[in-house]
């Protein structure tokens, strides 16, 4: 008897799990938890923009004026704020990371200027 089911290709498990594997070793190297971890710092200054930049707006417009309207209105400038920040941002994250890229990478000493001997 034939199966009406169509057959199924069946992945190459190994370099599945290899690339996984290279991805998840990527995502948790110290470098990108550091880039991670500036973004999410520029993310927050960004909320912290947009929330005063919000503050003063009231009245008519998608969430009207009611009570409810600050919560859902600081989802809002958190979402924006967090692809904002992936995006590019404001450079706030590139300085942040080069910052803790220095603290951790140890420091180069800086080759000496020689003193010139005087001549008479």
């Amino acid at each position: 008897m034939t199966s009406f089911m169509p057959t199924l290709a069946t992945p190459n498990l190994d370099a599945v799990a290899s690339t996984s594997l290279a991805a998840a070793r990527a995502k948790n190297s110290p470098q990108a938890r550091m880039r991670a971890q500036a973004q999410d710092f520029e993310a927050q200054f960004l909320n912290s923009m947009f929330q005063q930049m919000y503050a003063g707006v009231g009245g008519n417009g998608p969430f009207g004026n009611s009570a409810s309207v600050g919560p859902w209105r600081s989802f809002l400038t958190d979402e924006y704020a967090k692809a904002f920040a992936k995006n590019g941002g404001i450079g706030i994250a590139d300085a942040v990371y080069k910052q803790m890229l220095a603290r951790v990478q140890p420091a180069q000493p800086q080759p000496q200027a020689q003193p010139q001997a005087l001549t008479k």
